[in-house]
């Protein structure tokens, strides 16, 4: 149930990246997080279970946390670069409060996500799910050539404050991390 949570939250931010970044001409293709589904089996010695589209291939790492608990990205593919913009965004669209950590997948469709927040409760989810990665971030992210495209800022580690959750609906005249023109 968590993984479901982490993944499909995580995907619902990923569709807001997508339309913004779709707005700007030339930015290219961007990452999908794949929906993670729940099933009951009530005849099974497990009676729950995960479900999600095959992948037809095997599995590249994107974005990882290392045993250390740093987080690294893992080259300088345009699907890594992208990866770690849309890292950038959620921590910035999320005033610092949530960052998409692990992600891994087949071409642009991604899969096994993980997050880090310091929001106890937030969707659901029972533990802080590694904070300090929050700081890690904002400390190490080097800003690409999409991070400045989207017109995202220079991250650096502050306090967090509360965040502007999509799900509980934004002004019109309220942005993301887009800049206004």
């Amino acid at each position: 149930l968590q993984e479901c949570k982490i993944q499909n939250s995580s995907r619902e931010y990923c569709k807001i990246f997508a339309a913004e970044a779709r707005a700007i001409p030339d930015f290219g293709a961007v990452p999908e997080i794949i929906p993670l589904y729940l099933i009951y089996r009530p005849s099974n010695n497990i009676p729950y279970a995960t479900m999600e589209e095959d992948l037809g291939g095997p599995c590249e790492q994107y974005c990882v946390t290392e045993r250390d608990g740093s987080l690294v990205a893992q080259g300088t593919s345009e699907i890594v670069l992208k990866c770690c913009t849309f890292q950038h965004w959620v921590y910035q669209w999320t005033n610092g409060n949530i960052l998409v950590t692990d992600m891994e997948g087949v071409g642009w469709k991604m899969t096994n996500v993980r997050i880090a927040t310091n929001m106890k409760g937030y969707q659901g989810l029972k533990e802080s799910c590694f904070p300090s990665l929050l700081e890690q971030f904002a400390a190490a992210h080097h800003c690409n050539h999409s991070c400045s495209i989207l017109g995202l800022k220079t991250l650096e580690p502050a306090k967090p404050k509360g965040s502007k959750s999509p799900s509980t609906g934004r002004k019109s005249t309220q942005s993301s991390p887009q800049l206004q023109k």
